[in-house]
């Protein structure tokens, strides 16, 4: 009975893993590693299970359930185990550099500026869907296996760069002397062998060791090994596969279009107002302007949460619903509300003086670091709203209602006294990146 029992439950462990959704892992290290804590109670599963892990997972397969007790874990283990988990973290916090760095360049470029987009909009979602805060740095290990890559690869063509220098010089010196020719000749040799060892890296998993030492043996014995092709080819597939690049671009796409619809009126308003004298109404429609972006402001934030959530180009529009939400967890949508704007500000004072061209991710790397906890601050509160049943106090709810006031006027009234110290004047009031991205309308001032 108990051999069956414990074989039931290591088939359930290890068929849980293999359908949780995680980063593909090219190494086998870092996938035992994530089972140890796994087994031991320390973390959730994130990743894809292999043959190392499963072992680890089930403590050495159907054998562990024949009664004899796991020999405890000596020094070395911990030792061991801890240095797999600080290896672990420092990964971690390497992918979400790389991806924060990686969204503020995109967020610069017209178009693929979406794809930035969606990437926030996807992280408000998820925790809203979830309820959980971890759930929302997605592809935070993949951008690390990425930066790696990136930079592993841009060191060692660094030589290759030397000797390209070198031999341009002597071809301009003379073009037929004995010295440019052997300079051509070695830059061909160094850059042949400098990309060998890039692929060569990447094939074996990308990881830092990879790229310090080639490994020949190694290679010449991958070289006879059957089906090493179509086995990188699939590797390669599912890993671009994994990275739900058109999915992330078209959640952007659409939040872009259901958000420009609902800042379309109140910034038409505060841009007319501006052209209108305040002797024939401008000042009257800059009231009525700023209250109605007041009123968008209010909602927005959680509309766009409860839409990456439902993945519904309609759920953008339903703020009734949102609006009832809003009731099971008054206090944590004011404090999301009271950051997300908040953190909107200081990009402002960047769009004092015109950036220039070549550094203009600058702006949008101090938007990704500023935007993306906010954005994380309001799935979590949207998440408590949808896991709780009942409203909260009368009290909590009047309170956090009367505290929206002059948190949404205060940054209505910023954000219409931002064209009087922006570089592009009026057209400032268009750049909402609260809600979009640094440069909106698909690259509009960049």
């Amino acid at each position: 009975m108990s051999e069956t029992v414990a074989e039931s439950t290591n088939t359930h462990v290890v068929e849980v893993a293999r359908m949780a959704d995680g980063p593909l892992d090219l190494t086998e290290d870092v996938a035992e590693s994530r089972a140890e804590a796994y087994a031991a109670g320390g973390s959730d599963w994130v990743g894809p299970v292999t043959d190392a892990a499963a072992e680890v997972i089930t403590g050495g397969g159907a054998d562990a359930g024949e009664g004899e007790a796991k020999p405890r874990r000596g020094v070395r283990d911990w030792i061991r185990l801890l240095y797999r988990w600080t290896a672990s973290a420092i990964d971690w916090l390497f992918g979400a550099v790389t991806m924060i760095v990686t969204l503020a360049v995109l967020a610069t470029i017209p178009v693929l500026n979406l794809l930035s987009l969606g990437y926030l909009l996807s992280v408000s979602g998820r925790v809203a869907a979830s309820g959980r805060l971890r759930d929302g740095f997605p592809l935070i290990r993949r951008a690390s296996v990425i930066g790696r890559i990136v930079i592993c690869s841009g060191l060692l063509l660094l030589p290759v760069r030397f000797v390209s220098d070198l031999w341009e010089s002597a071809r301009l010196i003379d073009a037929s002397s004995v010295n440019t020719t052997a300079w051509r000749v070695a830059l061909i040799l160094l850059t042949t062998l400098t990309v060998w060892h890039i692929t060569w890296a990447i094939i074996r998993g990308g990881r830092v060791r990879h790229f310090l030492w080639p490994a020949p043996r190694r290679f010449v014995r991958w070289l006879r090994t059957p089906g090493k092709y179509a086995t990188m080819r699939d590797k390669v597939y599912d890993f671009v596969v994994a990275l739900d690049l058109p999915g992330y671009f078209w959640l952007g796409a659409r939040g872009f279009v259901a958000t420009v619809i609902w800042l379309i009126a109140p910034v038409a308003v505060l841009m007319a107002a501006m052209s209108t004298a305040p002797d024939q109404g401008g000042g009257l429609l800059a009231f009525v302007g700023i209250v109605m972006l007041a009123f968008v402001v209010l909602y927005l934030p959680f509309l766009q949460c409860h839409f990456a959530a439902e993945n519904r180009f309609g759920a953008m529009f339903e703020w009734r619903t949102v609006r009832r939400m809003f009731n099971r967890a008054p206090i944590a949508w004011w404090a999301a509300l009271l950051i997300m704007l908040l953190f909107a500000l200081p990009l402002y004072l960047l769009k004092i003086e015109l950036t220039p061209a070549e550094v203009a991710w600058l702006p949008s790397l101090v938007f990704v670091m500023f935007i993306f906890p906010a954005r994380l601050l309001a799935g979590w509160a949207v998440g408590r709203a949808r896991l709780r049943e009942e409203p909260r106090h009368g009290f909590f709810r009047w309170a956090a209602r009367l505290g929206f006031v002059p948190v949404v006027m205060a940054y209505a009234l910023i954000v219409y006294g931002t064209q009087f110290v922006s570089w592009y004047g009026t057209l400032s009031i268009l750049e909402q990146h609260a809600f979009l991205v640094p440069a909106p309308m698909l690259g509009f001032g960049h």
